[in-house]
């Protein structure tokens, strides 16, 4: 029977390399050590031989044996035979060496060898070929283990590639749709005040309208005195008209997304121009700015004009449109 060091070398592993890795696998089979030898087979020391030494055969009979302080040689015993192979007393195999011993101790776990003058036989072709296909199928079959286990292992680290990434898309469009609600709501907070300030401006005029009423009255002294309406007798404050210095405008991209930034109200038009050909992600080329209540597509006339004089001020819609 061979050993794993032929075995190997028949699969076509280098005798050193067969050697190396059987040592440092502690010789606990042919397939561990190939599994060493794939791994380390870049290794720049892998072709660098170790001190590994095989022992000679060992002679039965070598030790003297005393029987009534005469040697065996004295008492005229034949010579002793050469042994041919070590064999295991648990399991009955035949080893070529004390390293084969030794690898079969740390594969099988059995502890009682003995000398043997039995020959061990060399493998028929047809065997050793028998035994290189098994081999062969065994590293096949490993490689195929190892190359599902990547795979899985890749599908594994896509899935959660695509979980994280799908997460970001949540929380970004959470993050927009929050910007939103807080623009709809400065806008109905805004006209709310606009409608109060409407309202503030109209209770002036009547106050106004009966003042001059009473003053036409007392210098007409033919007509009745004028009475004074239930409003003229609460004086309504006079309307406070709320200034802006900033401008707070949600650019709408033709790709759908918004781009959010705020301005100095005396800025112009095409800072903002500038500000959306920097940061837009729906591609290049010329666009036109509009609102779309009211409806107002901004020409270049427009772009000196600040962006109190457009209406913009204190926050607005704009949106973004091709241009041929």
């Amino acid at each position: 029977m061979p050993t794993d060091v032929e075995i190997l070398g028949e699969m076509g592993f280098p005798q050193v390399r067969a050697e190396k890795a059987l040592a440092k696998t502690g010789y606990k089979g042919v397939q561990i050590a190939m599994d060493w030898i794939m791994a380390h087979e870049d290794d720049p020391d892998i072709d660098v031989p170790m001190d590994i030494k095989n022992p000679e055969g060992n002679v039965l009979g070598q030790a003297v044996q005393e029987t009534g302080g005469e040697t065996a040689a004295a008492s005229g015993d034949p010579p002793a035979e050469q042994a041919k192979s070590i064999k295991c007393d648990e399991c009955g195999k035949l080893l070529k060496s004390e390293l084969d011993a030794q690898a079969h101790a740390a594969r099988t776990q059995h502890a009682s060898f003995s000398e043997s003058v039995e020959e061990i036989k060399p493998l028929t072709a047809e065997e050793k070929e028998e035994q290189k296909q098994k081999l062969q199928e065994k590293l096949k079959q490993k490689r195929q283990e190892k190359e599902q286990q990547e795979k899985e292992e890749q599908i594994q680290r896509e899935k959660i590639r695509r979980a994280a990434g799908k997460d970001l898309t949540d929380i970004k469009q959470k993050h927009e749709e929050a910007e939103m609600r807080k623009i709809a709501e400065e806008r109905r907070r805004e006209k709310l005040e606009e409608k109060m300030a409407r309202q503030r401006v109209k209770d002036e005029i009547e106050k106004d309208k009966i003042e001059r009423a009473a003053r036409f009255a007392k210098q007409t002294p033919s007509s009745p005195p004028a009475q004074a309406s239930p409003a003229a007798s609460t004086p309504a404050a006079p309307a406070e008209k709320k200034e802006y210095d900033e401008a707070r405008l949600q650019i709408r991209l033709t790709n759908g997304q918004a781009l959010t930034q705020t301005f100095k109200a005396k800025e112009t038009l095409a800072a903002v121009r500038v500000y959306v050909q920097m940061n837009r992600s729906d591609g290049s080329g010329p666009f036109t700015l509009m609102t779309s209540f009211p409806r107002k597509v901004f020409t270049e006339d427009d772009m000196g004009k600040p962006l109190t004089e457009l209406g913009l001020v204190p926050s607005a819609v704009l949106m973004v449109t091709k241009t041929q």
